[in-house]
């Protein structure tokens, strides 16, 4: 029987927590966080489960909550992740992340082995770089912690990364080698109200107001925000959809594990469209976006978080989620889709995957939640799935793309039961 740790209760957390309480190995469900509203709200939906508060800037607060704990699951801002994967170190316990981390790259600058580093990618922005080397830190650093404590460490666990990942290996099923990936996702959900992003504002905007990153000929590259756009449209949406370049962490996974789990792929792109691109769009052409300190009529501010302060909170209660329901959607739709190109038996072909999913309304009927918080948490809830019945027997830290097939399979064993799942077709061209 497993004990679990959940540190972060919002959107991501609660969801997996729920999930996670009718799981027959689970035996309790630790739920933390600062927010003891949000910690309550959950407890209070769960049989297994029992509230702490947590300061997750302080290590310390963490191993006093994961004593005992099987599994530490981190829905935290990025910024916490350090303390989290060294309280994990310490308590000896497995470690999940729904993201992956720009806040690790000092730990491989300072280390040994970044001193035998060559030929390292020349990013254009900074912030690219530092998520690049927090990456080797996971894999290179950390990954002989956990090892050595005979521990699994996975990050990238959501809905995208995560899910979209373990799809984009089910995809390679079809190849013998493997030229180019697009993974491509379309936001779909559109309330009436003004509500442009339907998770954590500040991590859309993060990722909107940075170039984005791609995997070109083989070598790592940043791309242009919003830039580089192609039209899609699939025989479920009702007219053409333009996506664009974002700054995402799936063409930075699948480039470190190009060679071993992707065919020997080259070429890799996230593309993304929605209400919450739509939105972003203007105000990063307008400089809403930075993170540079200026003076506007003789008071200093920073634009980003001007423009942020604008923006409503992702809803995550279930009274009102109801409410928006009500009052009615310019849209419920949305899509996410692989384009895997490659050889099969000597031939050209495209492998299309498109992961199906609950909309809005049908993830608020099923589980009084959003489509995010059903896709992302489900998603993140799938991975945890996989811990708690002893599915993994990897050591050390990997991304939610280093599965293996049996692994990929029995995820979406797990996923057909929540109603998610996947309609591949593999097309000549």
């Amino acid at each position: 029987m497993k004990k679990i740790l959940v540190l972060g209760v919002g959107a991501q957390g609660s969801a997996a927590a729920k999930r996670l309480d009718k799981e027959p190995n689970v035996a309790e469900i630790i739920c933390a966080d600062y927010d003891m509203k949000a910690v309550e709200n959950v407890v209070s939906s769960i049989t297994k489960g029992r509230g702490v508060k947590v300061d997750a800037h302080d290590k310390d607060s963490i191993v006093a909550a994961a004593q005992g704990v099987d599994l530490i699951l981190n829905g935290l801002p990025l910024e916490c992740t350090k303390n989290v994967l060294d309280a994990a170190l310490e308590v000896k316990a497995n470690y999940q992340d729904y993201a992956g981390t720009t806040q690790l790259a000092e730990v491989w600058l300072q280390s040994e082995l970044s001193k035998k580093e060559d030929n390292i990618p020349q990013f254009e922005e900074k912030y690219t770089t530092e998520w690049y080397y927090s990456f080797k830190a996971m894999y290179e650093i950390y990954g002989p912690k956990f090892k050595a404590i005979d521990r699994l460490a996975l990050f990238g666990t959501g809905s995208a990364p995560g899910l979209i990942c373990a799809a984009t290996r089910n995809a390679m099923k079809y190849l013998d080698t493997c030229d180019t990936i697009y993974n491509i996702v379309w936001e779909g959900v559109i309330a009436k109200r003004f509500l442009p992003f339907w998770w954590s504002p500040v991590t859309a905007l993060t990722d909107m107001s940075e170039m984005a990153v791609a995997f070109k000929d083989g070598k790592l590259i940043n791309t242009p925000a919003f830039g580089l756009p192609m039209k899609r449209q699939y025989d479920y949406m009702d007219e053409p959809v333009t996506f664009c370049e974002h700054c995402h962490d799936e063409p930075l996974q699948y480039a470190f594990n190009a060679e071993k789990y992707f065919k020997g792929c080259k070429n890799a792109y996230f593309k993304y469209a929605g209400a919450g691109m739509d939105f972003a769009r203007p105000l990063y052409q307008a400089g809403m976006l930075s993170r540079d300190e200026i003076v506007y009529k003789g008071h200093k501010m920073i634009p980003f978080e001007y423009a942020l302060s604008y923006i409503p909170p992702a809803p995550k209660y279930k009274e009102e989620i109801k409410e928006i329901i009500d009052e009615g959607l310019v849209c419920d739709s949305g899509c996410m889709v692989i384009e895997a190109y490659g050889k099969k038996d000597g031939k050209d072909v495209l492998v299309e995957t498109h992961v199906f999913a609950p909309g809005l309304v049908e993830s608020y009927e099923k589980a009084g939640i959003t489509a995010e918080m059903y896709l992302t948490g489900q998603g993140g809830y799938l991975f945890s799935k996989l811990f708690v019945n002893d599915q993994f027997d990897q050591k050390g830290f990997i991304s939610s793309d280093m599965l293996s097939m049996e692994q990929v399979d029995k995820y979406f064993e797990y996923a057909a039961e929540l109603g998610i799942t996947l309609d591949t077709k593999v097309k000549d061209l």
